[in-house]
């Protein structure tokens, strides 16, 4: 978001950002304050739950209050939430004034559950009735893309598909502290993430080896006592150093080989951070993680316990011909890069506005 932002910005619009204020900590908060004063239109931060509840109605009014006032031509809504706003708020304010762009990227949420459940079909619906409201989806996935067409149905509006990006600065490696633990986890500290699969698969890795192994395991969420407590009952194999959010870059010095042991994925920053940082990694083959990776890279693992352990023995044992598995810098720059995010974007932006004149 901020590298859209910060593109956005430097094309000429005005610009602003309207999210959760109790998600994350103070890295998120300085994150948002870095570039708030940038921004023409502000970071407007609202207390918003991740799941529906009592709660959404007030912070349903609260968003709307904000978009009345910011006025924007194109509202666009990441994720579930955000996506139901966006296209809710910007149909009210339809009523009152010119025609405002619609725009909604699913980022995982509503598509996580099981079409045959009834939580999962109740959810679809509504993403059937909101697409009625939406002008145009962006998806930063094909594995989006395919599981929206299978759960929610073929799309209604104009869709493309806009991978994520990085900026050129990121490409550049990021050399390892001479004390880096074995293995690094980077992320939110919720099960979904996988950071009990990660502990564990660690202490059978360690058993494999033969060796006590260290991990660092860097980020923030409610669980994270939770998972101090798995770690200290894994102590005999593995010795767990928790750490608060930090920069990426910053937390990429601190293991030798990285490991995103999600359940489920959209298509995340961290795996394209890493690999632009040239770490050796082992994520899970989910969501638009093999869209980066390509088939059949020895990068990649069915989420679970026992491939991972396995994988990780693998990758310790012979740590530079891992390494050299990685997809290549070349090829990642090209398919992954913030100024054609952006450009894409834009493009859409600009159709869709033409559309609706």
């Amino acid at each position: 978001m901020r590298d859209l932002t910060e593109a956005q910005r430097a094309a000429g619009h005005d610009v602003g950002i309207i999210c959760d204020s109790i998600t994350g900590g103070a890295y998120e908060a300085q994150l948002f304050a870095e570039i708030e004063d940038k921004l023409t239109l502000g970071v407007k931060r609202t207390p918003m739950q991740r799941h529906v509840g009592p709660g959404d109605l007030a912070a349903a009014w609260r968003t709307y209050g904000i978009i009345s006032e910011l006025q924007p031509d194109v509202l666009h809504g990441h994720g579930a939430k955000g996506g139901a706003y966006a296209r809710l708020f910007g149909s009210l304010s339809r009523a009152s004034r010119s025609r405002v762009a619609r725009i909604y990227t699913p980022h995982g949420g509503s598509l996580h559950y099981d079409a045959d459940t009834l939580t999962g079909k109740a959810f679809f619906a509504v993403e059937r009735l909101l697409g009625r409201a939406t002008d145009q989806l962006l998806f930063v996935s094909d594995y989006e893309r395919r599981t929206y067409e299978a759960k929610v149905g073929k799309p209604r509006p104009p869709f493309r598909l806009v991978h994520n990006g990085l900026r050129d600065s990121e490409f550049s490696a990021v050399r390892n502290l001479k004390n880096a633990t074995d293995l690094l986890y980077v992320g939110m500290m919720r099960d979904l993430k996988g950071p009990d699969l990660f502990l564990d698969a660690a202490a059978g890795a360690a058993q494999q080896l033969g060796r006590r192994l260290s991990a660092t395991m860097v980020g923030d969420g409610d669980d994270k006592p939770r998972y101090r407590s798995q770690a200290d009952a894994l102590r005999e194999y593995i010795e767990v150093t928790f750490l608060d959010a930090m920069p990426a870059r910053e937390a990429f010095r601190l293991g030798r080989i990285m490991v995103v042991p999600s359940r489920a994925e959209a298509m995340p920053y961290i795996v394209l951070e890493a690999l632009a940082a040239r770490k050796a990694m082992i994520a899970s083959a989910v969501g638009g993680i093999p869209e980066i990776f390509g088939t059949g890279s020895p990068a990649l693992i069915r989420p679970g316990t026992s491939e991972l352990a396995e994988r990780m023995v693998s990758a310790l044992s012979d740590e530079k011909a891992f390494r050299a598995m990685m997809p290549s810098q070349a090829e990642l720059k090209k398919r992954f890069s913030a100024d054609e995010m952006a450009r894409q974007i834009e493009d859409a932006y600009r159709a869709t506005l033409q559309r609706l004149s």
